[in-house]
């Protein structure tokens, strides 16, 4: 099994025309990924590597019975596209641009809360379920398929420790790129909950970073309701308050979202943390 994505996914490319969009496209077939269809408005009737172009989404959801899509818009325009998606029937939505404004993803969440439609990101390297699906911008040589699910507020970070636990030979079930802006669509508790549920995953590798508090309310959730052992790691623990560390969302302010009362959150509640990346294999292969 897996969560979010697999061998059922069926995926439309928005914005699959442009740079960007065309060259992760071609990347997502050669690992084997089902992409059915692509969309740019006005230059429906085309093909980009053997996927036929749309103009809209809805038309290639009819047309293909596209159920997942991922988005390679300028920020702009991700916004509405995120709602195209969602109002053309596709219940998978991964959005991989950033600098889209708070004001425009307060809309979008707004939007999609009142509907059955799971948003990961934006600014996130996407989803892969190793040998099954890849929905992103992660290099896929990387992965394997196994039992570790993977949830990460950062791309090159879960990268590293993806590498690390393939070459352990501890394979992943699903990799999930949450994105670090302010907002974003699915959060930590979010995909706890999905591999808590999914009876191939038995470890969590979870990835933080400074900035909110979402590390603290997914500490509590672990207490609560995970029975699988969960291994941590928080990055930024020597970033200076007050200063945007890479993601938009990883700021430290009025003393709140330091690298420090997350790591004690998790230590509360017996989760294991790394004190770096590479060790999160270690931690990971004594329970495997």
């Amino acid at each position: 099994m897996s969560i979010l994505v697999g061998r059922k996914t069926r995926l439309v490319v928005q914005g699959i025309t442009g740079r960007e969009g065309e060259f992760h496209t071609r990347q997502m077939l050669e690992y084997g990924t089902n992409v059915v269809a692509g969309v740019t408005p006005g230059k429906g009737g085309g093909w980009v590597a053997g996927v036929p172009v749309f103009d809209t989404v809805r038309e290639a959801v009819e047309a293909t019975e596209a159920n997942c899509s991922i988005i390679y818009v300028p920020a702009r325009f991700a916004s509405d596209a995120m709602l195209e998606a969602a109002d053309s029937g596709i219940r998978v939505v991964v959005c991989i641009t950033e600098g889209i404004p708070v004001l425009d993803m307060i809309k979008v969440r707004a939007h999609l809360d009142c509907m059955d439609v799971r948003l990961i990101g934006p600014n996130c390297p996407g989803i892969i379920t190793p040998e099954q699906a890849k929905v992103g911008i992660m290099p896929g040589h990387i992965h394997r398929p196994g039992s570790i699910g993977v949830v990460s507020r950062s791309g090159t970070l879960t990268y590293e420790v993806v590498h690390a636990l393939s070459e352990r030979g501890l394979g992943q079930s699903t990799a999930v790129g949450i994105g670090g802006d302010p907002i974003i669509g699915t959060d930590f508790i979010d995909v706890l909950r999905l591999f808590e549920d999914d009876p191939q995953t038995t470890q969590v590798v979870l990835i933080g970073e400074i900035g909110g508090t979402d590390e603290q309310r997914a500490a509590a959730f672990i207490a609560r309701h995970m029975s699988k052992p969960v291994t941590a790691f928080v990055a930024g623990q020597t970033a200076p308050p007050g200063k945007r560390m890479g993601h938009a969302g990883a700021i430290i302010e009025g003393g709140e979202g330091t690298a420090g009362e997350k790591i004690a959150a998790f230590e509360a509640v017996g989760v294991r943390v790394a004190r770096h990346p590479a060790e999160i294999a270690d931690l990971v292969a004594e329970l495997a």
